[in-house]
């Protein structure tokens, strides 16, 4: 009797060490700085995202939060920098949908696994592409220049960011959709394929906002829709190719995710803290100057919007005829 009641006591013992172990840790959370892991180098927009997010988050959690930028390897080398720190909410990843849904499909031997390394934290916007078009195309619509390619078969040319990239992916769903034929012209990036386009290199591209709303303004070039599920709040006179397409898009998704087995009040800490600061309107400003639509959803939404996302770039990366290196 006495061996069960040692036992039992033991057992209590240690189930209340765990209970106030979890209890500290909620009250606790965050009890020091907190670092943002980005996949690519100073200027892009998941790092711009993390730098207007780094701020009031700390504000918001009493705490420091920095970015760190880690680019390479298709994202590998900010994976490894969360995969080996410990899950505790202390480091996260800010990143695009690309890394997660595109990547996997162009490298065979991948150093992470983006389904099971990483939990979703926070979705914190989507970021349309504009399809933009040189001023000397015959079209002024989508539907002229739908028109137009279906007239000429092959005749237009696009240019996009590289052979699998979201833009190149972004046409390549498009022109199957509406049984058009383009010609692609893939650069090395939209540094490179937005002057080309505004050279008349080539006809079209799509591409994020900012790379081409001084173009728009300055007459050089048209833009005629975007790749959202719905009008974009950047342009909203644009078109969806959505209204064109019922169902599609391919606007990515800007998402902030954490180590698997993170525990659940960092996770919620975080994403609530968020969620209130992407509706702050001076956030809002400095998000869509970059090309961000605010979200600010929870992990269960992030968690749906990378598997749709995911569902839809594996299909125009079959369309494409893509393989992986």
């Amino acid at each position: 009797m006495k061996r069960r009641t040692l036992g039992w006591l033991v057992a209590s013992t240690a189930i209340a060490c765990l209970t106030l172990a979890s209890s500290a840790q909620a009250d606790t959370f965050p009890s020091r700085p907190i670092k943002l892991v980005v996949p690519y180098s100073p200027g892009g927009l998941p790092d711009t995202v993390a730098r207007i997010l780094s701020r009031p988050l700390g504000e918001a959690l009493g705490q420091s939060v920095f970015v760190e930028n880690k680019p390479g390897a298709g994202g590998a080398a900010a994976a490894s920098t969360l995969t080996q720190s410990p899950a505790d909410g202390y480091t996260l990843l800010v990143t695009d949908g690309p890394m997660l849904s595109i990547t996997p499909l162009l490298i065979k031997k991948m150093s992470y696994d983006a389904m099971a390394d990483f939990a979703p934290v926070s979705l914190v916007g989507k970021a349309p592409l504009f399809l933009a078009v040189n001023p000397s195309v015959k079209a002024d619509t989508l539907d002229e220049l739908i028109a137009l390619a279906k007239a000429k078969p092959g005749a237009l040319n696009y240019g996009s960011s590289g052979t699998g990239s979201i833009h190149h992916l972004t046409t390549e769903a498009m022109s199957s959709k509406l049984g058009i034929v383009m010609t692609h012209v893939p650069f090395r990036g939209s540094a490179n394929s937005v002057p080309a386009m505004i050279g008349g290199q080539v006809d079209m591209v799509f591409a994020s906002p900012p790379s081409l709303m001084g173009f728009v303004k300055a007459g050089q070039a048209k833009l005629l829709a975007t790749n959202g599920s719905a009008r974009s709040p950047l342009a909203p006179q644009m078109p969806a190719l959505a209204e064109k397409i019922p169902g599609f898009d391919f606007a990515f998704n800007v998402a902030v995710l954490a180590k698997t087995g993170t525990p659940d009040v960092a996770i919620s800490r975080v994403s609530s803290e968020i969620a209130r600061i992407v509706k702050r309107p001076d956030v809002i400003e400095q998000l869509r100057l970059a090309g961000v639509d605010p979200v600010g959803g929870s992990p269960e939404q992030l968690a749906q919007a990378l598997k749709s996302e995911a569902a839809r770039v594996t299909d125009a990366a079959g369309r494409a005829n893509l393989k992986a290196e």
